[in-house]
């Protein structure tokens, strides 16, 4: 089975969150990481923390050529790319309609650019990143894994037409990435895997109205948030067992699948 010990993983949305998890997982078991964000502030402070194991890169997800570049940067500078994690996405929730609650009629419409911003960081710039280093994974002989950020939104969450379908979208990619892979003689080498995590506890999270934190928590069984280390530690265990491949893993505390439905 493979270690991290010596291997490059590329994160973006490294600068915090769950892809912050997973840079510092990375190197706590003996690897290196470029992490990739778009705020260059964001990223000082990531560096100040993660240490010298840690390169930085400013990216914006969304463009062709910074993913060329930050491809090109973790081969120039570490050799090669064993991991990439494609964390980058955002959060802009609404309703497809509102209406007034005392008319009936529709007051407001999920504009065009609300939905279209998510699916351009969310989906276009996953499909960009993983293009990318996966051209520059075969070119260079590395091995690796290919892992994907999808959601339990995946399955549909009011409110979030527009995450929830990106989500979606990539819950799909491994099955799809898998058999091209497959077809190609690529699949024994790189792999590819969604990881599906609920509610986890960012600061960002923790930061909302605690009356809503509660009410969702009310709904996960174990009564918890998820902790970004622990979908870091996810994985680092998929990357570690080479029989996992082309599949999706929900890492919920049991969301949607207790008496509450």
């Amino acid at each position: 089975m493979p270690e991290i010990k010596d291997t490059v993983a590329v994160i973006t949305g490294g600068g915090g969150g769950i892809g912050k998890a997973l840079a510092r997982h990375w190197i706590d078991n003996g690897g290196k990481v470029v992490i990739a964000d778009i705020s260059e502030e964001i990223l000082v402070k990531a560096k100040e923390d993660l240490g010298p194991a840690a390169e930085t890169f400013l990216c914006n997800v969304t463009r062709e050529e910074d993913n060329f570049a930050l491809a090109s940067f973790a081969i120039e500078k570490f050799g090669k790319i064993n991991m990439i994690a494609p964390f980058a996405g955002i959060i802009s929730d609404g309703l497809m309609i509102n209406t007034d609650r005392e008319t009936g009629k529709v007051k407001k419409k999920m504009s065009l650019e609300q939905f279209q911003r998510v699916v351009e960081i969310n989906l276009t710039g996953v499909f960009l990143t993983v293009r990318e280093c996966a051209e520059q994974m075969v070119n260079n002989n590395c091995r690796g894994l290919i892992c994907l950020i999808s959601s339990t939104g995946s399955l549909g969450t009011a409110g979030q037409i527009n995450y929830s379908s990106t989500k979606a979208a990539i819950s799909v990619m491994p099955k799809v990435i898998t058999a091209e892979f497959f077809r190609r003689g690529l699949s024994d080498k790189i792999r590819c895997v969604a990881i599906a995590p609920g509610y986890v506890g960012t600061e960002m999270v923790k930061r909302m109205n605690q009356k809503a934190l509660a009410n969702i928590l009310s709904d996960v069984p174990i009564k918890r948030l998820i902790k970004p280390e622990e979908v870091a530690a996810l994985a680092g265990d998929i990357f570690r067992n080479e029989a996992l491949a082309g599949d999706t893993f929900f890492i919920h505390g049991g969301l949607r699948l207790g008496s509450k439905g």
